[in-house]
């Protein structure tokens, strides 16, 4: 389904909620702004196969403008809010897009223009940009009515870059017409999303996960309530507020939740809340225990990433039984492989590959990329790069990704492992772990920590961090220096940009 169907269905009902300020907008209004927005485009002399792309903060209007797209038949280019003038300019010349919408409020906007010649149409949103049309104008002459041929795009969002120049991640278009649907809505739906839902979304909407799941329940004719950043108390106030059903979360929201006084976690109505969906980042089982102790069991759990070449999903119920476990596989086959691609044996530890029919995706503008995420052997059988292992039931348990791994002495060290204990000592809010150079062992285990509020850095401090985890990790996992840092490189969306931790340890490659 699509903004056209439920305008007809329940006009009036709101399909976004400002969190915030309560502002909301109806089915009918998402319908007739996203229909203008579509008209433009054609008026632009776009058509199906072209791109979009979108720089914005969370606001209402994103919500107007990504629909026009889908429903124009094009792919559509998320750009995430906090890059560089430079990196947000890369992404819209690599994928080609035909069309900018960028925000007025963000100061990246304002240097853009001479840096994206291709672009040929560039419309501000929300105020002026030097070398920019408004949006809000060039819409304001454009029918309400739907374009003549209305196919479903697609997403054509960049991998986040953690190792590198992120990649558009680009999957075939279906050329279906709108109605029946964007790609995978209803194919893996075990939350039970649908026209009643209330979905509570405190995360940036240029991540895919986010903005696959807004969709997902807009598609299904549920409600979106959109924060325009996390906060853990506004968080706990929103599900209140607005009888949230659903959520989604990454593990980095449940830790600062956790770390609110106790009188605050209680203060909250929190009997309306259902289901509460994590991924993104690996979540530590204690953590986990902790949010069911609080939250009761209602806590999903799935693996995948934006090439959506494949699922797994595990049910509170289930990871109970399996705890560390990020499900069995809901839509691909699942493989363990060791290095030359063949399959290993339960229990044992390989690089996590989805099977396909036929390989889904490819990397925008990047074959050498496409060829390094594909199987030696088996063209249909690609990874997102992690490693893990499945139990005698199918339950998948990541390890950690593979170019994250730590070689000390020829011993593998799985940085997460190290994080998930280190993260639940009182005096850190956040911590991240990497190898950095040893002249006997080629590499040591290293802690980068951002403590929590009140706590001050000190040699002492490290010392006792350093004890902490001789009592809970083997002795060549525990860290053998911390250091401190008043904030990690962390995305809202819950992902480390850990290489540039790592860059300030290891020389510079020449």
């Amino acid at each position: 389904m699509y903004p056209g169907h439920w305008a007809q269905v329940k006009p009036n009902t709101p399909a976004i909620i400002d969190a915030a300020s309560g502002t909301q907008v109806s089915w009918l209004e998402l319908d007739q702004r996203s229909n203008q927005v579509a008209q433009l485009l054609a008026q632009l002399g776009l058509g199906v196969g072209n791109h979009v792309s979108i720089l914005m903060e969370n606001n209402l209007e994103y919500f107007s403008l990504a629909w026009g797209v889908l429903r124009s038949g094009m792919y559509l280019t998320c750009i995430n809010r906090y890059l560089t003038p430079e990196e947000a300019a890369y992404i819209v010349e690599d994928s080609t897009s035909s069309v900018l919408f960028a925000s007025a409020e963000l100061a990246q906007s304002q240097a853009l223009p001479d840096l994206i010649p291709n672009c040929l149409h560039r419309l501000s949103v929300g105020g002026e940009i030097p070398g920019f049309t408004s949006a809000e104008e060039a819409l304001a002459n454009q029918t309400t009515a739907p374009i003549e041929d209305e196919r479903a795009g697609d997403t054509m969002l960049y991998s986040s870059g953690t190792t590198g120049n992120p990649k558009g991640i680009k999957r075939p278009l279906s050329g279906d017409h709108i109605s029946a649907g964007l790609p995978g809505v209803e194919v893996n739906n075990p939350y039970g999303l649908d026209a009643d839902t209330i979905y509570l979304s405190p995360a940036p909407l240029y991540h895919a996960a986010p903005f696959g799941f807004c969709t997902r329940t807009q598609a299904l004719g549920g409600t979106v309530v959109m924060m325009r950043g996390f906060d853990p108390e506004q968080s706990l106030s929103h599900i209140e507020q607005y009888s949230v059903t659903h959520s989604q979360w990454v593990p980095t929201m449940f830790i600062r939740m956790l770390k609110l006084d106790d009188e605050i976690r209680q203060r909250y109505d929190l009997s309306s809340h259902r289901c509460a969906i994590h991924a993104a980042a690996p979540c530590p089982k204690e953590i986990k225990h902790q949010m069911m102790d609080w939250w009761g069991p209602i806590l999903w759990e799935y693996y995948a990433g934006t090439e959506r070449n494949g699922t797994t999903v595990i049910s509170p119920q289930e990871w109970l039984t399996h705890p560390g476990s990020v499900g069995r596989a809901a839509t691909s086959i699942l493989h363990i492989c060791d290095e030359s691609g063949a399959d290993v044996p339960t229990g044992e530890e390989g690089m996590v590959y989805f099977e396909q029919p036929q390989r889904s995706f490819e990397y925008h503008n990047a074959p050498e990329k496409t060829q390094s995420a594909t199987h030696p052997i088996h063209d249909n059988w690609t990874s997102l790069g992690d490693v893990g292992y499945v139990d005698e039931e199918g339950y998948l348990y990541l390890t950690d990704r593979k170019a994250y791994m730590i070689i000390s002495g020829g011993v593998n060290i799985y940085p997460q492992e190290i994080e998930d204990a280190l993260v639940l000592h009182d005096a850190i809010q956040d911590v991240a772990v990497f190898g950095v150079p040893n002249a006997d062992f080629g590499e040591e285990v290293k802690a980068v920590v951002e403590l929590a509020p009140g706590q001050e850095p000190s040699d002492a401090l490290a010392g006792e961090i350093m004890a902490y985890a001789k009592t809970h990790l083997a002795g060549y996992k525990v860290p053998r220096s911390v250091d401190f840092t008043d904030a990690l490189p962390r995305l809202p969306t819950g992902k480390l940009y850990k290489r540039l931790l790592k860059d300030q340890y290891w020389p510079a490659k020449n």
